[in-house]
């Protein structure tokens, strides 16, 4: 049986769901093709002198890898000439990035995070692209596009999805009507479905966490990670497993793939500290999970629920199977609640 190419499942999209506009789906196969160029940079490695660190910062105060610049200005160079987009935002830029005055502009708004798990990029393991796809105000159509045009709450998503740069060139991508896997076919260049609308299994025991970061933890959280340790001898009655990579696209594919529950909560001793943004990551990854059958929370309001206060605003993720990321919730609530 012939695979369905992504062309193709973006065509069906736009003629039979009528959930993709023709400029969407233009947009969607240029962000596409950006990270298949994306992939064959990490693919060359030390071979195409794409490791290592700059001497430089992102605005998060963050060294950057050689290879976050490199893909930061491959995806602004593809999609500023398309005539799909008002504007861009990424991870490693201070501000937006406004379409030239020589392009024709559009009625999106592009978030991405170039290169997420960067610290693996130097050891070979995977690394990935975040994105999210939002619809311009009707404003901009008269004025320059501002940073406030961005900040809309993530279900304002019209797209979202991530690339994963490891054995496989993966792509995961949803509009609104579930989930789709592509695989990048090397040999004729093609990203060929390979899995179609994805549901996450529920029930699975296993969860991705940095233990490293115990200490920073909130009593709801450590109570959650405490009683999986435990065991058949705590009361879950089973045994979990934990995985970490240190890349969130691997760790969130993972348990859309095999089930469980991701968590990267904010630091409960500092006010607002937290690791994963909001715009580049959470929101974009909250949406594939709940198109997946998930849920996704800060560790007790949904994410796509928040209204963003900035560009690089960072919030606590917990997200996968949402029978685990309800008791997550609900220890956070009982806490909050004998506190009060």
């Amino acid at each position: 049986m012939q695979r369905s190419t992504l062309t193709r499942f973006l065509i069906e999209q736009q003629r039979n769901a009528d959930a993709l506009p023709a400029e969407l789906r233009l947009l969607i196969e240029i962000v596409a093709r950006a990270c298949k160029t994306i992939s064959h940079s990490v693919a060359k490695g030390a071979l195409g002198e794409v490791l290592g660190s700059l001497d430089s910062e992102n605005v998060q105060g963050e060294v950057q890898k050689k290879l976050d610049v490199i893909a930061n200005e491959l995806l602004l160079e593809a999609n500023e000439w398309g005539g799909h987009l008002a504007a861009m935002a990424s991870e490693e830029m201070e501000t937006i990035h406004r379409i030239p005055n020589r392009y024709p502009k559009g009625e999106y708004l592009l978030l991405f995070d170039p290169i997420d798990g960067s610290s693996n990029i130097d050891v070979g393991l995977s690394v990935g692209t975040i994105f999210s796809v939002l619809k311009a105000p009707e404003a901009v159509s008269g004025r320059d596009v501002t940073e406030e045009d961005f900040l809309q709450s993530g279900r304002a998503q019209v797209a979202a999805g991530y690339a994963i740069y490891g054995p496989q060139t993966l792509l995961v991508l949803t509009v609104g009507t579930g989930v789709y896997e592509f695989t990048l076919d090397r040999e004729v260049g093609s990203w060929i479905m390979t899995d179609s609308a994805m549901t996450m299994p529920q029930g699975k025991c296993e969860f991705a966490i940095n233990m490293s970061n115990r200490r920073q933890w909130s009593p709801a959280i450590t109570r959650y990670i405490d009683e999986r340790i435990e065991g058949t001898a705590g009361p879950c009655g089973k045994d979990y497993n934990m995985r970490w990579t240190a890349s969130m696209v691997a760790d969130v594919h993972r348990i859309l793939k095999r089930g469980g529950i991701f968590m990267y909560p904010a630091d409960s001793r500092v006010a607002n500290k937290a690791k994963l943004r909001l715009m580049y990551e959470a929101n974009p990854m909250s949406f594939l999970i709940e198109q997946a059958g998930g849920a996704a929370t800060d560790g007790l309001t949904p994410l796509m629920d928040l209204a963003p206060n900035g560009l690089h605003q960072r919030v606590g993720v917990v997200l996968g199977d949402k029978a685990e990321v309800e008791t997550v919730t609900a220890y956070a609530r009982s806490m909050a609640t004998a506190t009060a």
